[in-house]
């Protein structure tokens, strides 16, 4: 049970995987600057992070690892992941169209999103089984959605300021990224 509480709470803080690997950044400052979008978003790749987790962990236990051809785990990897978010793309159309044109471009750049393979690869490579690795790719899309959440949330609060015109849109959000993500290693303490 101490193995489970402590996965969770590195997926979703101590490691967070945005403010603290600092991998997953394009959709994470792109689509932060609603929280309605941020919502959808971070809903997003938390069921392709999680699917394909456990896809690829599935593939590679028993299928690259026993033939010997695990070298090809990261294309095979990738043909999992592009067709997971083909699945929500279509899904997404045809359920939630008004989600799905908030999300625009960043909806299929899940595809190439750094958070959703480095989990992939992370899973495989510390040869947690088939739950931990479920555990993993449900905290790990948590603690994305938190912190993508929480930027959207502090975005929306400066547009109502008078920032000075150099620091408005971008450079703002890199400065207020940076200071979230001293915030979270403050986590860095919790051990179980």
């Amino acid at each position: 049970m101490l193995v489970i509480v402590s996965i969770v709470i590195s997926g979703i803080l101590t490691n967070n995987v945005v403010l603290n690997q600092s991998i997953g950044m394009c959709p994470f400052l792109g689509v932060s600057k609603k929280t309605q979008s941020a919502v959808g978003m971070g809903l997003a790749v938390t069921f392709v992070i999680t699917v394909a987790s456990v896809v690829c962990w599935i593939i590679y236990t028993f299928v690259l690892d026993p033939l010997g051809v695990g070298y090809l785990s990261t294309v095979a990897f990738i043909l999992v992941i592009a067709s997971l978010v083909q699945l929500l793309d279509i899904v997404l159309k045809k359920l939630s169209p008004t989600l799905y044109g908030s999300l625009g471009v960043y909806l299929a750049l899940i595809t190439t999103n750094c958070a959703v393979l480095g989990t992939a690869n992370s899973v495989v490579a510390q040869g947690l089984d088939f739950f931990q690795t479920l555990i993993t790719g449900i905290s790990v899309g948590i603690g994305f959605t938190v912190a993508l959440i929480l930027m959207a949330g502090i975005r929306e609060k400066q547009e109502l300021y008078d920032i000075p015109k150099p620091f408005r849109g971008f450079p703002i959000a890199l400065v207020t990224a940076g200071i979230m993500a001293m915030a979270f290693y403050g986590f860095a303490g919790l051990t179980f």
